[in-house]
């Protein structure tokens, strides 16, 4: 008899794990795959978590979080995009959010649509459910359009996932086409999650929402990323109450809670003034796409902190492979992808660090 639930036969191990894998006897590794800041938690937060922990905060919250947090979160919004949240709870992390957001929304069969390339979670959580995975082709400039998500669209399906600035290639959706995606998703009916994790990291304009746009999305954020609290999972989802509450229920048996005392550390990482790391992660974007642009097949990303190039002769496993040789850390594109043609490099490092990895890369080029 095997133990194991047929579920996991739909889902493999993580791509990213099996880059590591190959890279595991590097000894000092130029590493450009991490999906974290190199910068560390604001020295605000810090003081602010080792207060509430002296203070006791160190117990369940009530399964939606705590109120004090609720509020920020949807002043948050109301102050930088003019909408104020409704139906805000705490979550463990946005990958979290994402659990609970579509175990309580996707049956067998429904489709869940996407852009590809593609957060790793997106298409896995999906046919884990049971659910139909959906990708929709955006290569080569990785623009999801109005056009695209409306020709995917078929009778089943039920969930567009919306990543923007988006995980792995730092390209993002603009307002105006945000608007054209929600009168698409209004005429089909569908359910949008919107995942913007990354949305304070934009570089050459204002970031945007869908939220406010459309009635039936629910959004996902958190301080992962900005905030680089990425070991205290804290995140915030918000949407039409009926979902949200589902999601409650299911975060009762599941996660509890999000830490307590990170979660009233997190107001003060809210309310802090971060344009400094944006302009530091502007500057180490221009490093990488300037050292790339001339070698490789490359979309200039406009935020998050990844880039996504083409690799020579369209076998991005086969220039891991090749990186990994020189002692440089990357991975390849069909992690996020059904293509194999790219790889997925991170900037999140020291500027020294991207410099020196990317002139390997180039002298991998020819």
């Amino acid at each position: 008899m095997s133990f194991i639930a047929d579920r996991m036969g739909r889902i493999d191990a993580s791509g990213i794990r099996k880059a590591f894998a190959l890279a595991a006897k590097l000894s000092d590794p130029i590493n450009l795959s991490i999906g974290q800041p190199d910068y560390d938690v604001d020295d605000a937060v810090k003081a602010e978590a080792q207060r509430q922990i002296v203070a006791g905060q160190n117990s369940y919250t009530q399964t939606w979080g705590i109120a004090p947090l609720r509020e920020a979160c949807s002043d948050y919004y109301e102050e930088n995009y003019g909408t104020k949240l409704e139906n805000v709870m705490i979550t463990s992390g946005v990958s979290g959010g994402l659990f609970l957001a579509l175990m309580a929304t996707v049956n067998p069969g429904d489709e869940v649509l996407f852009a590809d390339p593609y957060f790793v979670m997106y298409k896995h959580l999906a046919t884990l459910l049971g659910g139909e995975a959906r990708p929709i082709d955006t290569y080569p400039d990785f623009k999801l359009t109005a056009e695209a998500v409306e020709s995917a669209i078929t009778e089943n399906s039920k969930v567009l996932i919306l990543n923007s600035p988006s995980n792995p290639t730092g390209v993002s959706i603009d307002t105006d086409e945000l608007a054209r995606i929600a009168a698409v998703a209004k005429k089909h009916d569908l359910l949008v999650i919107t995942d913007e994790i990354y949305e304070k990291l934009s570089y050459d304009a204002s970031p945007s929402t869908i939220v406010g746009q459309y009635d039936n999305v629910i959004l996902l954020n958190g301080f992962s990323k900005m905030a680089a609290m990425t070991g205290w999972r804290v995140g915030f989802a918000a949407g039409p109450e009926v979902i949200i509450q589902h999601m409650n229920t299911l975060q009762q048996y599941t996660f509890v809670c999000a830490p307590s005392f990170a979660q009233h550390a997190a107001i003060t990482a809210l309310k802090l003034d971060h344009s400094s790391k944006v302009d530091a992660y502007r500057e180490k974007r221009d490093l990488a796409y300037s050292l790339l642009k001339d070698a490789f097949k490359v979309v200039r990303p406009d935020g998050a902190f990844y880039i996504f190039p083409e690799a020579p002769g369209g076998d991005g496993e086969a220039l891991v492979k090749k990186a990994i040789d020189h002692n440089l850390i990357i991975i390849p594109g069909n992690v996020f992808s059904e293509r194999n043609t790219h790889v997925r490099v991170s900037f999140a490092a020291p500027n020294d660090t991207i410099r020196e990895g990317l002139e390997i890369l180039r002298g991998l080029a020819g």
